[in-house]
């Protein structure tokens, strides 16, 4: 039996958590398969009880779950605590016991949403794009770094970029496979032409594409070119495979062509698990007003279901009950225009699951 670790955290996070796990539910009895699930604190709720954001218990419970379905963490509440007991350290450590390495964020424009982008409808209209962030390396992590003091009374500031062949082995090969449950085409962005440790990322992810996975296209981008062509051409891309930093800058261009961070998930592979969550924060100022936009949290749903239990078609169907309520004209605050109908979260869940049943 599958098993999920909860992990609602703080703000709206409890309450799209909460959506979530009724559109779960429903999968549960229309796929005829038992999802167990189980609820800790996490963030700032878990501070408020155990003194800290995560505990060693959920630590271990993370490790012994197919995956982790998070909320958001954080809020003023716990601004001021010491910087190794706020919330968002809770996630540190989350992410550093599971081992993610590889961050998975997704940009789908909706038909329905063509106007919430900034770009014309016929650039947007239809993009679908991975994007795969190396996580755990490169110029965030590499040492030496720092500010050192010149003999001459000048600074300098130090920051090493480095990735060893190993690490972008795992990342590259997080790409390849989820560019086969796609259009089976991966692009690779580095600066080869100018840093050797992108020569090493370019050579090392051509070996990896065509001894082990032959069957998908691959192409090379230089950064500054990839960065030029997503807003040029977005729909040519497919899977986007880039390192931390670069892959830092991108992923947030690629999420900007949506219009919307309410409707985007997000994922963090790891060698001991994965963790699902939507990109949004905790957003306080509109916790248990029930207007908090769930969707999200859902479709971080979706990537689990297919990423961490091989439920394709499930996720293929939450995907389309979105795509249908939002179709119909049903919006939360957040993408909400005039000559739409304004909605709550736990409203849209509830049309959500309907839409869900109906393909059953």
């Amino acid at each position: 039996m599958p098993k999920i670790l909860v992990l609602p955290g703080d703000g709206i996070g409890v309450e799209v958590t909460e959506v979530t796990l009724e559109v779960l539910a429903t999968i549960g009895v229309n796929h005829e398969i038992q999802i167990e699930t189980e609820n800790e604190l996490f963030g700032g709720s878990s501070i408020d009880v155990n003194g800290v954001p995560v505990t060693n218990e959920v630590l271990e419970k993370a490790k012994s779950s197919d995956a982790v379905l998070l909320g958001a963490v954080g809020g003023p509440k716990w601004d001021n605590l010491e910087y190794e007991i706020r919330p968002e350290k809770g996630l540190l450590a989350l992410r550093k016991e599971l081992g993610t390495f590889a961050n998975l964020r997704p940009a789908v424009v909706y038909s329905a949403l063509n106007d919430a982008s900034t770009l014309k409808k016929e650039i947007i209209d239809g993009v679908d794009i991975m994007v795969i962030r190396e996580l755990t390396g490169g110029i965030y992590f590499g040492t030496p770094r720092g500010i050192e003091k010149l003999p001459n009374g000048e600074e300098r500031g130090i920051n090493t970029l480095l990735y060893e062949t190993s690490e972008i082995e795992r990342v590259a090969r997080i790409a390849f496979q989820i560019a086969r449950k796609r259009r089976k085409k991966v692009t690779s962005i580095d600066k080869a032409n100018v840093l050797e440790v992108m020569e090493l990322w370019k050579k090392t992810v051509t070996r990896i594409g065509k001894d082990e996975f032959p069957d998908v296209k691959l192409d090379h981008l230089y950064v500054d070119n990839a960065a030029m062509q997503l807003i040029r051409r977005p729909k040519s891309f497919d899977v986007i495979l880039a390192d931390n930093m670069f892959g830092d800058i991108i992923s947030d261009e690629a999420a900007q062509l949506t219009g919307s961070l309410g409707m985007l998930p997000s994922a963090s592979i790891g060698e001991e698990g994965a963790i699902y969550e939507p990109v949004h924060g905790s957003a306080p100022d509109i916790c248990g007003k029930n207007t908090a936009n769930p969707t999200a949290s859902i479709l971080s749903l979706a990537m689990l279901l297919r990423y961490s239990l091989n439920m394709d078609e499930a996720a293929q169907e939450i995907e389309m009950a979105i795509t249908n309520v939002l179709s119909k004209g049903y919006r939360t605050a957040d993408i909400y225009e005039e000559g739409t109908k304004k909605v709550g979260c736990k409203e849209i869940g509830k049309l959500i699951i309907e839409e869900f049943k109906n393909q059953h």
